[in-house]
């Protein structure tokens, strides 16, 4: 778990490792791409390639950063995301929370060079930034294994991801988590709540020691006791 911070918010992209390369889960916003890759630096990847991108969902603090880190790291990496939020972070659909007044105002208090590559690449792409989709309960050959689980509501797209050699959730935003709890999405940018508590009803079926939120970081102890809790609220 890298942990990053933009102004008044903290996220927490992750790496998982395999024998020679690694993988990246969500992006940061635009511009963040030097940073992130300071720390998966300090973490451990030293020379090894960036083998893939995996996008948690279409929000822009988790894909924003893309075309940076693609453009660093030689773009050779396959992007992968779920059929769901596929066009939004292809450029092809708009992105569910951005209004394009919004997107206007936001790319204006970009650096001129970070706005032409976020522009250059979900504004004009000349081709699909997603090379693969994947599908609920796939289990992706990254770091000895990522399940894929669907859950919905936050986006159409969202998912979150189990790695089941250190029984750890990388939840991505289907939850938050606050001094040590944890809770449902943020309400504010959940356009389905409904749907993405009932999303949470999924967990129960793995073994879940620790989970990683996109936004409030690391949880341990009484995890899936603390899962379950927030689930009954749906």
């Amino acid at each position: 778990m890298l942990e990053l911070q933009l102004g008044p918010m903290t996220i927490h992209p992750v790496i998982v490792f395999d024998k020679d390369s690694w993988t990246l889960i969500d992006t940061g916003m635009p511009g963040s791409a030097p940073a992130i890759l300071q720390l998966a630096k300090q973490a451990g990847t030293e020379d090894l390639p960036l083998r893939s991108i995996v996008l948690t969902h279409q929000d822009i603090d988790h894909i924003g950063g893309l075309p940076g880190i693609l453009e660093a790291t030689g773009g050779s990496a396959t992007v992968l995301a779920h059929p769901g939020d596929e066009g939004a972070v292809n450029g092809t659909q708009p992105m569910l929370k951005m209004t394009p007044v919004r997107l206007t105002g936001f790319l204006e208090q970009m650096p001129a060079d970070v706005r032409e590559q976020f522009e250059r690449t979900f504004l004009n792409p000349p081709g699909p930034n997603v090379d693969r989709t994947f599908a609920d309960g796939e289990t992706l050959p990254y770091g000895g294994g990522l399940t894929v689980i669907h859950t919905p509501g936050h986006t159409p797209g969202h998912v979150s991801l189990y790695h089941g050699p250190s029984k750890t959730l990388i939840a991505g935003d289907a939850m938050l988590a606050k001094n040590g709890e944890l809770t449902g999405p943020n309400p504010a940018n959940t356009p389905d709540m409904g749907q993405a508590l009932e999303s949470l009803k999924k967990f129960a079926a793995f073994d879940i020691d620790r989970a990683v939120c996109y936004h409030g970081g690391l949880v341990q102890g009484g995890v899936k006791e603390n899962i379950a809790r927030v689930a009954e609220q749906a």
